[in-house]
């Protein structure tokens, strides 16, 4: 059959749904427009990052499926899910901001009267497949009709632990308003909303949802959802802001020097959301450890420990890194103290004020396998005094 070629309609038929579409029209045409495009794809802050694991892949493959270390990156017993109801959410925040952490990267910010849902991902795995991929490693806590109404869903990428289909069709039918990067409203539009729902921002631009102002502000990341990464869709940080309180998503992004610009030109943050999980040697540019996270915390708030509040997120949902699966909240406990920061540490589920936070509790050591010398004091305890007699 020399000279076959498969009609294309037939390859889209066997495409799953989940792809998404790549951009084309007037939505490519944009693309091709923003200045952050160049060379046929988009480009990071900082030149050029890794977006693959670096060495070689049976060297990573010896990494992730190591027996030993394998188990670690699985809790011992059921994380532990706050049971929140939609009574819970029903009532105003006091201080006129509150969050609840949905897990991973999934955020409800309760913020002046306004709710924003950041990166919402209620489907059971992050794969375009329902029975393959990483599976959660705890329920949602709580239905996704059950958060009642939502006023602006913000994506920070198409990747598929942020950007989940069966998440978004379910909320295609509200008439809530979706902001995302550039190209990835195509996702969207494929899956049922509505283009007049739609605000697809490049890096530094913003838009107006009520009494809110969202700006697209740039990440160290990357795209893709198909076979094929072609790099045509945008990645972002995002900022919202009311006349009261402001609020800092990082998405997915590795270290760069820009948080400190985002910090100037959008900050001080009541309250900033860090990406701190998912972080490998493998690929240091695109993930940040929970020490990076506090830098760019520090960053963004203009070098000042004591300004906002510091949530942790993308740790303690999926199983994507070889490192064991509570070690970001750990981590960040310790680096956040140091620092002098102020960390929130909810459990999945549980909403927070930022402006009147409690000490953190370690919770996840109720389910993660404890280090060989077993977990050290928390609150650390403080060193003796000297009491040498001075002469």
């Amino acid at each position: 059959m020399a000279g076959f070629r498969f009609p294309s309609s037939g390859l889209r038929a066997l495409r799953p749904e989940a792809f998404g579409v790549d951009p084309s029209g007037e939505r490519m045409a944009r693309i091709r427009r923003s200045p952050h495009f160049k060379d046929g794809v988009f480009q990071n802050p900082g030149g050029e990052a890794r977006t693959r694991p670096s060495g070689s892949m049976l060297e990573f493959a010896k990494v992730f499926f190591d027996k030993e270390s394998r188990p670690r990156r699985t809790p011992d017993g059921t994380i532990p899910v706050h049971p929140t109801t939609y009574a819970d959410l029903a009532r105003p925040p006091a201080t006129g901001l509150r969050i609840t952490w949905m897990g991973h990267s999934s955020i409800l910010a309760e913020i002046d009267g306004h709710r924003v849902l950041f990166d919402p991902v209620w489907g059971e795995r992050c794969s375009p497949f329902p029975f393959a991929g990483p599976k959660r490693l705890h329920p949602v806590p709580l239905p996704l009709a059950a958060l009642g109404p939502v006023d602006v869903v913000v994506i920070s990428h198409d990747h598929y632990d942020h950007l989940d289909m069966p998440t978004i069709k379910a909320l295609a039918g509200t008439d809530t308003v979706f902001a995302v990067p550039l190209g990835v409203g195509g996702h969207l539009e494929h899956w049922g909303v509505s283009a007049d729902r739609l605000r697809e921002l490049d890096w530094h631009e913003a838009t107006k949802v009520g009494g809110l102002t969202l700006t697209a502000t740039p990440a160290r990341h990357f795209c893709g959802r198909g076979l094929r990464n072609t790099q045509h869709t945008l990645w972002a940080s995002w900022t919202v802001a009311s006349d009261e309180h402001r609020i800092y998503h990082s998405g997915d992004t590795g270290y760069f020097e820009g948080f400190k610009d985002i910090g100037a030109e959008h900050g001080p943050f009541d309250a900033t959301m860090i990406q701190v999980g998912a972080y490998s040697d493998f690929w240091p540019d695109i993930h940040m450890t929970p020490d990076e996270g506090v830098r760019a915390h520090l960053d963004l708030q203009g070098g000042d420990p004591t300004a906002g509040v510091m949530l942790p997120i993308h740790w303690g949902t999926f199983n994507l890194a070889p490192h064991p699966w509570a070690e970001p909240g750990e981590r960040m406990m310790r680096a956040t103290h140091k620092a002098g920061v102020t960390m929130a540490a909810p459990r999945c589920g549980e909403p927070f004020e930022p402006a009147s936070l409690g000490p953190v509790t370690p919770w996840w050591r109720e389910v993660a396998q404890a280090p060989a010398e077993g977990w050290p004091a928390w609150p650390p305890v403080a060193p003796a005094p000297d009491s040498t007699p001075v002469s």
